[in-house]
C-alpha cells in the first residue's frame, strides 16, 4: 500500500505475516516442555516460509533483509526480537549474534521461494521511509512507553530500539514490532489508542487482524451501539445465515457462532446484545407463534424450516436468546442485558415503505417450489413488527424481504432507505451489502 505496494490483504494475508508472524510462532517455543534451540526456531521459520504454498516467504524474507540493511547496531535488533518473542529464544544463547540469526532466516526464506522457482534471487529491499507514517508509528509508540517499560524491565532500551527501528530501518516493519511487543509483554491497551493503531494499520495496508489479534485490549462496556458495525446486525443478519448451505453446523452452533462476530471495533458480546435485544423484543411483543414462524421463514427465504420440525417461532427465539445470554456469560459476565428506548418517531416512515411496496410483494412468493410464502402475507406481518415490536427492526427485516423477493427499487427510493437507515445509525455499507444491487440505475 505504501510506495506502490499492494495492500498487505489484497495479497490475501488476513492475520500477521512476515518476520512478526514469525516471532509469534517463537513465542510458543518458551511454553514449558517446549524445545527452544537453534533447530526448533529454524523450523518455526521454515513453517512460515511454507505458508500459502510458498508465498509466506515473501515478506519473511523481506522483512529479516530490511533489517539487516539498515545500520541498527546488533543489541538493538536482539532487544526488538526479544520483546517480540517474548524471550522465547535468545540467538546469543546459541553463539548467534541477532544479525546472524536474521541472515538465517532470510536464506530460509530464498531456499522455499527456489523451491517455486530456481532462479529466484531476492530483490532490493523497500523500506517504508514516509515521514507521516512514521511519526505516527513513533507517536504511538511513546504513548505506550510506560507500559510497556512495566512490563518489560529486563529489557530497559526496548522504547529506544523499537523507534530506532522505525525511524532507522523501516516504519512498516517497525509499526508491527511495536504491535508484536505489545501482544508478547501482554501490555494492557485503551481502547481509543487500539482505535488510533487499527487505523494506522489500515493505512499501511495491514488486514485488522494483524493489529488486533492477541493485543491487551481495555474494551468499552458492552453495550448495542451500532458503532463500528459492517453491514448487517442482530435478527436480520442471523436470519441471512440461515439460508440455503448453512447445514455445515447444527442450528444451535450456527448462532452460538453468529454471535461471536464482534467485528475488529466492538467489544466481545457486541452482537450477543443486539441480537438479545432483537429477539427479546420479538418474544415481548405478543406477536402470534405464525406470525414470527412466518417473518423468520421469510427472512431465512425458508432455508431453516423451523415449521418442518415439529417447532414454532416462539421456540426457536427462545433458543436464541439462551445462545446469546450464555455467550455474554462468557466473555461479558457484568453485562446485564436489557431493552433500550425504541424510535417510535420512524415508525409512519417505516409503515410507508412497507406499504409503497406491498403491491409489487403481492405477485411474489418465497421459495414458491416448497411450501410456498405469499409475499403479502411477510408484508403484514412486517407491518406487525413496526407497530408492535421496534420499526428498527422492523425496517431490517423489510429489507431482508426486498432481498430474498428481488424487488425491484428506483434510485429515489433508495435514497430514502439510506436517508432512514443514518437515523437507525446504520453504517455506510449496511444497505450496499442488501439491496443495492436491486436498484434500476439509468
Amino acid at each position: 500500500m505504501t510506495q506502490q505496494r499492494p495492500a498487505y490483504f489484497q495479497l490475501g494475508h488476513g492475520t500477521d505475516f512476515g518476520l512478526t508472524a514469525l516471532t509469534a510462532l517463537t513465542e510458543r517455543l518458551g511454553l514449558p516442555g517446549s524445545d527452544a534451540g537453534p533447530a526448533a526456531a529454524l523450523g518455526c521459520a521454515d513453517e512460515i516460509a511454507d505458508g500459502s504454498e510458498g508465498e509466506e516467504a515473501v515478506e519473511l524474507g523481506e522483512d529479516a533483509r530490511r533489517l539487516l540493511a539498515s545500520e541498527l547496531p546488533d543489541r538493538i535488533l536482539r532487544t526488538v526480537w526479544l520483546a517480540s518473542t517474548g524471550n522465547a529464544f535468545d540467538p546469543a544463547d546459541h553463539g548467534m549474534t541477532c544479525r546472524e540469526w536474521l541472515g538465517r532466516i532470510s536464506e530460509v526464506s530464498t531456499a522455499r521461494l527456489r523451491r517455486n522457482k530456481r532462479s529466484y534471487t531476492p530483490p532490493p529491499v523497500r523500506p517504508v521511509r514516509d515521514v507521516g507514517l512514521c511519526q505516527a508509528v513513533v507517536a504511538e509508540l511513546r504513548a505506550a512507553a510506560p507500559a510497556l517499560s512495566g512490563a518489560s524491565p529486563a529489557l530497559p532500551e526496548l522504547v529506544d530500539a523499537l523507534e530506532r527501528v522505525v525511524t532507522g530501518a523501516d516504519g512498516d516493519l517497525g509499526m508491527r514490532l511495536l504491535l508484536r511487543a505489545l501482544k508478547a509483554q501482554a501490555v494492557p491497551v485503551p481502547y481509543e489508542q487500539y482505535q488510533r493503531l487499527l487505523t494506522l494499520g489500515g493505512q499501511f495496508g495491514f488486514p485488522p487482524g494483524a493489529v488486533h489479534d492477541g493485543l491487551n485490549i481495555i474494551w468499552p462496556q458492552v453495550g448495542t451501539t451500532r458503532e463500528g458495525v459492517s453491514g448487517d446486525f442482530g435478527l436480520s443478519r442471523l436470519a441471512r445465515l440461515f439460508t440455503a448451505g448453512w447445514h455445515h453446523r447444527t442450528s444451535r452452533a450456527t448462532v452460538a457462532h453468529a454471535v461471536t462476530y464482534d467485528g475488529y471495533e466492538r467489544p466481545p458480546g457486541s452482537e450477543a446484545a443486539i441480537l438479545w435485544e432483537d429477539t427479546r423484543r420479538m418474544l415481548d411483543s405478543g406477536l402470534s407463534d405464525d406470525t414470527v414462524t412466518v417473518l423468520w421463514l421469510a427472512a431465512t427465504d425458508r432455508g431453516h424450516n423451523i415449521d418442518e420440525f415439529g417447532g414454532s417461532g416462539r421456540e426457536w427465539l427462545e433458543q436464541v436468546v439462551d445462545v446469546c445470554e450464555e455467550h455474554l456469560t462468557a466473555v461479558a459476565p457484568a453485562y446485564l442485558p436489557a431493552l433500550s428506548a425504541i424510535h417510535t418517531d420512524t415508525g409512519d416512515t417505516v409503515l410507508r415503505d412497507i406499504r409503497d411496496m406491498a403491491p409489487l410483494a403481492a405477485g411474489k412468493k418465497i421459495s414458491p417450489a416448497f411450501l410456498p410464502l405469499e409475499g403479502a402475507a411477510v408484508m403484514e406481518a412486517l407491518e406487525q413488527v413496526v407497530t408492535r415490536v421496534d420499526p428498527d427492526l422492523g425496517f431490517r427485516l423489510f429489507l431482508r424481504t426486498l432481498e430474498v423477493l428481488q424487488l425491484p427499487l428506483t434510485e429515489e427510493r433508495y435514497a430514502q432507505y439510506e436517508i432512514l437507515g443514518s437515523r437507525f445509525q446504520y453504517g455506510e455499507d449496511h444497505l450496499l451489502f442488501s439491496v443495492d444491487h436491486l436498484v434500476q440505475r439509468n
